[in-house]
């Protein structure tokens, strides 16, 4: 369990306490507005812990944020709390990959939910792909083109596989996915490998590379590295690079209302530079 009055507190969810699509669909508008993706732990060498209690600590007693397990953990168990029925699922990450790309093993977490308000439908959720952050539930009804105030997406279902796509526009490839999943249910014990393998692995992206997003009403804000993108509502994404260190400090506190659990110049130090891409070791 989570101190839920804290949970809504620090994503400031100020409305009714029910298990309701209306309130859903405020949580997961307000959770990636509150809690940014960041995987600091991980580049830092430190593998973040999942246990109830850290999380809260982590997540919602400080300005920090986490990736999928400790986004969506936090998030299930806040969910629960408020009489929602949900399911943990695992998926295989796809995003911007080749089509024909070798399949990679499962390393992502996200929920599918249940209300007694709409007992017709099942919801992805998701407050954990960091990269393309979902600030919406989808209805998991295959084919059926979805708008939400920070995109459009869509589920498509092959046999028993899912995935969640968006749509990035003509000129930027179109219908995107980001991952591919089962409905096969996932305990929180589960996630525990999953957690170890992708906070430790010396060619995880997230060892070798700092990843972080917010995304509020009005701003998608990304950082890989050193490489800053600002993608406003209806606008044209502006990219730059961070400077310095006092750069860097000023966008964790400002940009992602992040504060770091080592000073910015130590985190600074660990980040590649100059690259347009993820950095991945040779061996």
């Amino acid at each position: 369990m989570i101190n839920l009055d804290a949970y809504l507190q620090r994503i400031a969810h100020t409305g009714p306490h029910e298990p309701t699509l209306g309130v859903l669909t405020a949580i997961c508008a307000a959770h990636p507005a509150a809690i940014a993706f960041e995987n600091i732990d991980p580049l830092l060498g430190r593998p973040p812990s999942l246990a109830p209690e850290a999380l809260h600590a982590k997540l919602i007693a400080q300005r920090r944020g986490g990736y999928c397990y400790e986004q969506n953990a936090v998030l299930r168990l806040a969910l629960q709390q408020l009489g929602m029925q949900v399911t943990a699922l695992a998926a295989r990450v796809v995003w911007m990959s080749p089509p024909d790309a070798p399949p990679r093993a499962r390393s992502h977490m996200l929920l599918k939910v249940e209300l007694p308000d709409a007992p017709q439908d099942s919801f992805i959720v998701d407050a954990g792909f960091g990269g393309r952050l979902l600030g919406a539930p989808l209805r998991l009804q295959p084919g059926v083109v979805q708008r939400t105030p920070s995109g459009t997406e869509r589920i498509t279902q092959h046999n028993d596989i899912y995935a969640v796509e968006a749509d990035l526009g003509e000129s930027s490839g179109g219908w995107t996915p980001r991952y591919r999943f089962t409905l096969e249910p996932h305990r929180p014990v589960d996630y525990e490998p999953l957690n170890w393998f992708t906070a430790t692995h010396p060619r995880s992206l997230f060892v070798n590379n700092l990843v972080m997003e917010r995304l509020t009403p009005a701003l998608r804000a990304n950082l890989l590295n050193d490489r800053l993108t600002l993608s406003a509502v209806g606008g044209v994404p502006q990219v730059r690079r961070i400077e310095n260190v006092a750069d860097f400090a000023q966008v964790l506190d400002e940009v992602f209302d992040l504060q770091p659990p080592v000073l910015a110049s130590e985190l600074f130090d660990r980040v590649p530079k100059g690259l347009d891409g993820a950095f991945m070791p040779r061996t």
